[in-house]
């Protein structure tokens, strides 16, 4: 046998285990071995077909499958291995001459090496995700309160028939004493569909009312009111519930680190709706994310400035734009105002709803999680993730409207409490309603807001509620953003 006929057995035998030993002579051991693949090959193929992407992606964040991963990962890949090694020997290279001997040795090596890799990067993958699960997932920091309860599998979402995560954005720092949360959005997820509405709540919205009988609302009646800074600024703004509450224990009785279910219950009663979880993203993080993810394609309207002496720039155009450059045109608000800034906001939350694909998060998954781990701070509980991970799939490909509470729609300085919830529960109501049939030849149009420029979108066009003086205050997720949702 010649050098290549030897290297293209070992070739072979690392594709189909047991050809090589079938060449040698060793039926019976090359019998076995390919037997074991075929069945194996068979049960996995047998598993995916029985359970769609969103079951199996759920089951990966359980610690029982990661710790099966890891395991047979390793196992596979030592197997592999020797499978090589063994298989090289059968192959009896020693009748080679020497040149052909040092070569086929020199390709059994690397290729047994090579072989290894995507076992290992399995094992790797599955140990990275169970150190950031641990780390994000962790119990309740509210002093008091009991561990929520196993989700049934028959009915994980115990009757309901939407889910709510309140999504932050905080700008804790290593020098900054407290978190101002000055992004809020609530995602109300239809459990069945997927269908999704963002409710956008400004920084600046003034007045809080608390939920009667709490103690915040027994501290302020009238709503959230505290005496002027010393340079004239308020601190008593939504954006400053969460540190308040928890700079002030005394109100709850002593109980430490009130502000997560404070702010939750505030915006909840806010919109008329019941706040399930949050997740807090560190805004100076959230570059990292993107980066992970290999930016984000968006299309800037003009160009932003940023920076304490307005020294820093992203320019109007559309491109891939780095994490540096997608916070700060999401952050700021030189040359523009907080309602200008949630619209950017929404518009970079679209971008990565579009562009983070599963084939995206798989190539870079481990640059994902490492990100992941220093970014989110959440309470929902790690049981759950079974269940969230389908519903984020479906709400992948569902309609997700947005609800901007911005002026002229409502006025932050004296807001209509009551409209407010009158415009949730209507978007609500549509956004539970199902997807009416459209004719092949139609075009779905969408109405923008007042301050957004209408883009075509050819999906996820949202059926939208009418608010009492007839304004439309919902709108497609990326409307208004110059095609940021495109891919590229």
């Amino acid at each position: 046998m010649s050098a290549g006929a030897v290297l293209g057995w070992l070739v072979l035998s690392a594709l189909a285990p047991g050809s090589a030993h079938l060449r040698a002579g060793r039926r019976r051991t090359g019998l076995a071995l390919i037997s074991c693949y075929a069945a194996l090959l068979l049960a996995l193929l047998g598993f995916v077909l029985s359970n769609d992407l969103g079951t199996l992606a759920g089951s990966a964040t359980q610690d029982s499958w990661l710790t099966a991963i890891m395991i047979g990962g390793i196992v596979l890949g030592l197997a592999w291995f020797a499978l090589i090694v063994h298989s090289f020997i059968v192959l009896r290279p020693g009748r080679l001459t020497q040149s052909g001997q040092i070569l086929t040795g020199t390709v059994a090596g690397l290729l047994a090496i090579v072989v290894v890799v995507p076992f290992g990067y399995a094992a790797q993958s599955a140990g990275t995700s169970r150190q950031t699960l641990d780390r994000i997932f962790t119990a309740p920091e509210n002093e008091g309160e009991p561990p929520p309860p196993e989700p049934k599998p028959e009915d994980p979402w115990a009757g309901r028939q939407r889910v709510n995560i309140l999504l932050l954005g905080g700008d804790a720092d290593d020098n900054r004493t407290g978190v101002r949360t000055d992004s809020m959005n609530l995602a109300s997820v239809d459990v069945r569909t997927g269908n999704t509405v963002l409710f956008s709540l400004p920084r600046n919205l003034e007045d809080v009312r608390f939920r009667p009988g709490t103690p915040m609302a027994r501290r302020f009646p009238g709503g959230f009111d505290l005496p002027k800074d010393a340079n004239g600024g308020s601190s008593d703004l939504l954006n400053s519930v969460w540190e308040y509450a928890d700079a002030h224990p005394e109100i709850f009785g002593g109980k430490q680190h009130q502000g997560p279910k404070v702010l939750m219950d505030t915006i909840g009663y806010t919109l008329g709706v019941e706040v399930d979880w949050y997740a807090l993203v560190n805004m100076w993080g959230f570059a990292r994310l993107i980066d992970a993810i290999g930016g984000v394609r968006i299309s800037v309207e003009q160009d932003v400035v940023f920076g304490k002496y307005n020294e820093g720039l992203v320019k109007a155009g559309t491109r891939r734009l780095k994490g540096a450059d997608a916070m700060w045109y999401a952050r700021s608000r030189t040359n523009s105002d907080d309602y200008t800034r949630m619209r950017r906001q929404r518009c970079v939350l679209g971008a990565l709803l579009d562009q983070a694909d599963p084939a995206t998060v798989l190539t870079r998954f481990n640059q994902i999680a490492l990100a992941t781990k220093e970014l989110i701070r959440t309470d929902i509980p790690r049981p759950m993730l079974q269940h969230l991970v389908p519903l984020a799939l479906k709400v992948k490909d569902a309609e997700v409207s947005s609800v901007q509470f911005v002026p002229p729609l409502i006025n932050t300085g004296y807001p209509d409490w009551d409209k407010i919830r009158d415009i949730a529960e209507k978007a609500l109501r549509a956004s539970g309603r199902p997807k009416a049939p459209v004719a092949a030849s139609a075009s779905p149009t969408s109405t923008p807001a007042s301050t957004s420029t209408p883009t075509p979108t050819a999906a996820k066009t949202p059926r939208k509620p009418q608010a009492k003086d007839g304004q439309d205050p919902a709108q497609g997720l990326t409307e208004g953003c110059g095609g940021s949702s495109a891919k590229g």
